[in-house]
């Protein structure tokens, strides 16, 4: 054999970033037209002249990322289980996001939708684990996908943010040898990275719910899969601080209620007077471009994601 098991695995995960990359940016064009001849649009709150821009871009993203779990599961059958599951529950996140995109779900609604769509993920559970634990995990696909929704609307912001995670994860299931994980992650790197391309400043296209959701479901599915779930806590810090601010300045509110930020007439957000905090507010702390405010979030994020690698590095050091 000219590979190991784990340099077949590597080569697999890059096959498979690849695949997902050309698929979602590929597709992402006819997709954006399709999508405004559907009248599936929203404006651009952030921009001076408000253009209409395509919503439910995050179908590319989630189109990509199964294109290329299939390709590794047929690739590298050994772990067609694990796979299956994380093809299962990310495709039932991303229906409850297409639904929420449509109809507006309420937060109680997406949470228990979110929750059901997680319940196949105890079927990965180790064995002899209680059934706390067991409870535990569709819950935190619930609260994940939450959270990365939650921080967003802003031109690049979800999908750079999930694509640090991702980076952060894949280095980090590596350095610890879980070498089977880093399909995954670098299946929703590839997708991630292609639909950024559309959705950076200034935004052909948004996300939307689905694929805002199914980037927190995947890092819990990588949380739970590849045992790293103190790491996959750190590189979605960014969005719990983001999540905290929210629910202590405001509790929960649905998000019709909430007074968006504003554009003053050079271009600059300004944050509003009075009405929640949340992360991108506190970085608001003078008018600065759109541009700028999601920089500084990405640049937060890659902060907890190199710690994320460091406590991966030092976890390894520590078994060897």
């Amino acid at each position: 054999m000219f590979f190991g098991d784990y340099q077949m695995l590597l080569l697999i995960s890059g096959i498979c970033g690849l695949v997902a990359f050309s698929m979602t940016f590929l597709t992402m064009p006819r997709l954006i037209n399709k999508l405004k001849d559907a009248e599936i649009v929203g404006k651009d709150i952030h921009k001076p002249t408000k253009p209409i821009v395509a919503e439910m871009g995050g179908i590319g993203i989630l189109f990509g990322f199964v294109i290329a779990m299939f390709v590794g599961i047929w690739l590298y059958p050994a772990y067609h289980y694990q796979f299956l599951i994380t093809l299962i529950v990310i495709l039932l996140v991303g229906l409850v996001g297409m639904v929420d995109d449509l109809v507006v779900l309420s937060s109680k609604e997406k949470l228990i939708l979110l929750w059901l769509a997680g319940l196949p993920i105890m079927w990965i559970a180790p064995p002899n684990v209680g059934i706390i634990y067991m409870l535990s995990m569709p819950i935190a696909v619930s609260i994940g996908a939450n959270l990365t929704n939650m921080l967003a609307g802003l031109n690049g912001v979800e999908s750079g943010l999930g694509a640090i995670a991702m980076i952060s994860l894949t280095i980090s299931v590596i350095i610890m040898g879980k070498y089977n994980v880093a399909i995954i992650t670098m299946a929703m790197l590839g997708a991630l990275l292609a639909f950024l391309f559309y959705n950076r400043h200034p935004s052909r296209v948004f996300p939307g719910d689905v694929g805002t959701l199914i980037i927190g479901a995947c890092i819990v599915l990588v949380a739970f899969i590849g045992r790293v779930k103190i790491i996959a806590l750190i590189v979605l810090l960014p969005n719990i601080i983001d999540a905290t601010l929210k629910f202590y300045s405001a509790g929960v509110v649905e998000r019709h209620h909430h007074a968006p930020t504003e554009v003053g007439d050079d271009g600059n957000l300004v944050a509003p007077d009075g009405g929640f905090n949340s992360l991108i507010r506190s970085v608001l702390r003078r008018p600065m471009p759109e541009k700028n405010v999601v920089a500084i979030v990405w640049f937060i994020g890659i902060i907890f994601g190199a710690i994320g690698i460091i406590l991966a590095y030092t976890l390894n050091s520590m078994i060897i």
